[in-house]
């Protein structure tokens, strides 16, 4: 959509805001979704997303393929192929506004279907399929565990790429995951990982997500973590497979926030992954580009 201002024409481009993985406004993750990204570039997606400076922002397409949209994800440091927070909350707009059950959504890995729940015809709740992780050794625990300031972890460090990089620290108590303060610094220097400390039983864990390199020093819910942080209880017998576990994160920087995860399959491979939580819109606002 253009307008005229004076002489000049500008490009408006409206977007919402959404909190992700809560129920509350002003608490979750902030997500900035572009409701209608046709006529911009690359380059003016990575600016807008910058402009905003929450983790990410999303830019919503017509879809390509079987998807009923396509969406571009950027960080304000770059693109990433898929994210967790941006994909649910991107659903959440798009189920709205277009009266739909269930939201296919075109990211750069492959098609993420997100199942909604409603009260009435606002959408409260909704279950996205991530795609299935990658698992590795982690290689430089020496270093990472430098970095965290602890002696180590009770798994194994490993690290699970679903389209992010995520190394898993296992610490010993809820209490060691809320003290910890990390060297930034030494973090950067690790390189383009997203780093998860966490701790808990059975269905219920708490996590800390610090992503130094990616321009997030810490953040508030971490929906791409959240589904192989349940493979990796699954994998190393914390839980059982099929076991929905509920996750806490985002209090230490006043964002509290809730996910949910369930991996179905077993040691002979994985079937499923499965991450849900609400979402709520908070702001819908516009930019006016020349």
């Amino acid at each position: 959509m253009a307008a005229r201002h004076g002489e000049r024409r500008f490009m408006i481009v409206d977007y919402v805001v959404c909190d992700v993985f809560t129920d509350r406004p002003l608490e979750g993750n902030q997500l900035g979704v572009f409701t209608d990204a046709q006529g911009l570039t690359g380059e003016q997606m990575q600016r807008l997303a910058r402009e905003l400076n929450y983790s990410e922002s999303t830019f919503v397409l017509p879809a390509e393929g079987e998807g009923d949209a396509r969406i571009r994800i950027f960080t304000p440091a770059g693109e990433v192929p898929f994210a967790g927070h941006p994909t649910l909350g991107t659903a959440f707009v798009v189920g709205e506004s277009r009266g739909l059950e269930e939201v296919k959504l075109e990211t750069g890995k492959g098609v993420v279907p997100v199942r909604l729940e409603r009260a009435g015809s606002r959408v409260v709740f909704g279950r996205m399929r991530q795609p299935i992780p990658t698992v590795e050794p982690y290689d430089r625990e020496a270093e990472l565990l430098g970095a965290l300031g602890v002696d180590g972890s009770e798994l194994p460090v490993e690290l699970y790429d679903n389209g992010i990089r995520h190394v898993y620290m296992a610490l010993g108590s809820e209490e060691q995951v809320a003290a910890l303060r990390p060297d930034g610094r030494k973090l950067v220097d690790l390189g383009d990982i997203c780093v998860n400390c966490f701790a808990g039983a059975g269905g219920r864990w708490k996590t800390r997500m610090f992503a130094s390199s990616l321009g997030a020093s810490e953040d508030p819910a971490t929906g791409s973590a959240a589904g192989p942080l349940a493979l990796h209880l699954a994998r190393h017998g914390r839980i059982g497979w099929g076991q929905e576990i509920e996750i806490r994160q985002g209090a230490e920087i006043g964002r509290p926030s809730k996910l949910y995860a369930r991996v179905e399959g077993g040691p002979d491979g994985v079937e499923r992954v499965e991450v849900g939580g609400s979402a709520v819109i908070v702001a819908r606002g516009r930019f006016e580009l020349p």
